[in-house]
């Protein structure tokens, strides 16, 4: 999953991006209005994390033009106003969700991970191919009914491989998706992950590469 997290509190929003990385989402964090804009303009996201109060730009504004320019985004506001007039007036914005600080960790998790399925019906909760069977819910791989212990990255370029169904997802694609913004696009990362994941599924090898274009499971 591809999260833009946009909160202008620094600490909460190292904090927030911290956790939600180990739960396996490549996370891009924005700290005013203005700065969002411009990373939804080139980069494209799953899930949009958005605080309401935000300087240079209102986050009801970032919230405006995700709805008009990409309905494909889901966003979930944030916002200290607890009253039932601020979430009815959250939601008319046209965001999907709404959640009031303070929160607890989980349930932003627990949230945003409903966002992302209802973005992506046609995405079973468990998938499966070659012997392997993952649970995207309980983050669980198994191959052969022997569990795997995969890092967060392996996990995800897995998923990506699984959801493709046969299909080249390509390099670009896959560090798009499973990394983030601050990932330099020619470092080797990416194939040294593909190397340690081809290894821990085992023989007979499931992950092929295509010159020139990606990689195909």
């Amino acid at each position: 999953m591809r999260l833009l997290l946009v909160e202008d509190e620094p600490m909460m929003a190292q904090a927030l991006a911290k956790g939600l990385r180990r739960e396996s989402m490549a996370v891009d964090v924005a700290q005013d209005g203005q700065d969002a804009l411009d990373r939804i303009a080139v980069n494209q996201y799953d899930v949009v994390v958005l605080d309401r109060d935000l300087p240079i730009v209102h986050g009801d504004e970032v919230c405006r033009v995700l709805v008009r320019d990409h309905p494909e985004v889901r966003v979930l506001l944030l916002t200290a106003a607890n009253t039932v007039s601020a979430r009815v007036e959250g939601l008319n914005l046209g965001a999907d969700d709404y959640l009031t600080k303070p929160f607890a960790f989980a349930e932003l998790v627990a949230r945003v991970r409903a966002l992302h399925r209802r973005a992506n019906r046609a995405a079973p909760p468990v998938l499966e191919a070659g012997g392997i069977s993952m649970d995207t819910t309980k983050r669980q791989v198994e191959r052969d009914g022997q569990r795997l212990e995969l890092t967060r990255k392996e996990f995800g370029v897995l998923q990506e491989l699984l959801l493709a169904q046969g299909a080249v997802v390509t390099a670009e694609q896959l560090l798009e998706k499973v990394w983030d913004e601050n990932v330099d696009p020619f470092t080797n990362v990416l194939r040294v992950t593909v190397m340690t994941l081809r290894r821990k599924l085992g023989d007979p090898p499931l992950i092929v590469t295509v010159p020139g274009l990606g990689y195909q499971l």
